[in-house]
């Protein structure tokens, strides 16, 4: 996400206030000017969005609160035509398993049928566990030809007294949803808006999600695109809502948004700059508003690293200077002409 930063001018170096998102935008500097009782006065004066040091860039990140583990569930179209992609969909399982801590996460598998999800009993995927597991636990669960995933994970959490047999309410929750065809609830989850309403209060809202849908016509990689009625547009805009993952269904490799998917639900010790900050020292870094000063700068791997964690929830902002010539700091491009 992109955010504004004011740049405040005070003694003792630059500081920064995120004002709002959006690129471009004006910057404000507020100087701080002392009279003779000492009472501060703010004089706001407007100036472009790029300095003497370069443009602003912020980069930001919300601390996912999932210190006692993740619960996820895999909610799957078992239509017909879901048969295709299952060299995908096993890969993106083993790709998830695979990035995963060494311990406190658990994975189960489900139709996206309700009446098939309400019934389903198979003993979650652990660490230890591998590729071989979870196809097991594929080939063994409950299939069914309606299309409704949201009411599908409704009915597995509220409904299925088997869940609560392993679903913990201290850990984290991802749902990943896999569908071929549009999201089609009709009994609890009418619209997004009750799917979102309802999900961001499970876990005290420590809740993520992700997509492998069709996408819009017009971005989709398929060798046809797909019909318009395909398009898993309430999937996605619940995705969106909860800043997760979506992948295009026709990707040939569903691994790399699966494991960013995965990512999301660990807590970070270190973020990645989009862009190389120009001058380390007019870095400043935000924690729920307020400056914060336990972190470190390495230009090694172009990342802040914090050196007291934040804490879940919190979120984080990272405010620098970047040049737009040379946003990655590679330098001049060599062109190979000699000049000879």
């Amino acid at each position: 996400m992109v955010l504004v930063a004011t740049i405040l001018g005070c003694t003792g170096g630059i500081d920064y206030v995120v004002h709002g998102q959006g690129a471009g935008e004006t910057v404000y500097i507020t100087e701080t000017v002392v009279e003779e009782v000492e009472v501060p006065v703010y004089v706001e004066v407007e100036v472009p969005g790029e300095t003497e040091y370069g443009e602003i860039w912020v980069d930001s990140d919300t601390q996912p609160a999932s210190t006692d583990g993740v619960d996820i569930l895999w909610v799957i179209d078992t239509s017909g035509s879901m048969m295709r992609f299952d060299p995908q969909l096993l890969a993106g399982i083993e790709a998830m398993i695979n990035a995963l801590p060494e311990s406190g996460w658990r994975l189960a598998m489900m139709s996206n049928d309700p009446n098939k999800a309400v019934l389903e009993t198979q003993f979650p995927l652990v660490p230890g566990d591998d590729i071989a597991d979870a196809m097991d636990m594929y080939n063994a669960m409950g299939r069914g030809g309606r299309e409704e995933g949201f009411d599908a994970a409704y009915e597995y959490i509220v409904n299925n007294p088997y869940a609560s047999t392993w679903m913990r309410p201290d850990a984290a929750l991802l749902i990943v949803f896999v569908s071929d065809e549009e999201e089609q609830s009709r009994t609890h989850m009418i619209d997004v808006v009750d799917w979102t309403n309802w999900y961001s209060t499970q876990r005290g809202g420590s809740v993520f999600m992700s997509s492998i849908v069709n996408v819009e016509q017009a971005d989709s990689i398929c060798t046809s695109p797909p019909s318009i009625i395909d398009v898993g547009d309430r999937y996605m805009e619940a995705t969106n809502f909860f800043g997760g993952v979506i992948v295009d269904i026709c990707a040939e490799d569903w691994t790399p948004g699966v494991t960013d998917a995965t990512s999301n639900v660990e807590p970070f010790e270190k973020i990645h700059l989009t862009y190389v900050p120009v001058q380390e020292d007019s870095m400043r870094v935000f924690i729920n508003g307020a400056l914060n000063w336990d972190w470190t700068y390495n230009a090694t791997d172009n990342a802040v690293h914090f050196t007291v964690i934040p804490a879940a929830h919190d979120h984080v902002d990272v405010a620098y200077h970047y040049d737009p010539d040379d946003p990655y700091g590679l330098g001049p491009t060599d062109t190979g002409d000699t000049g000879s």
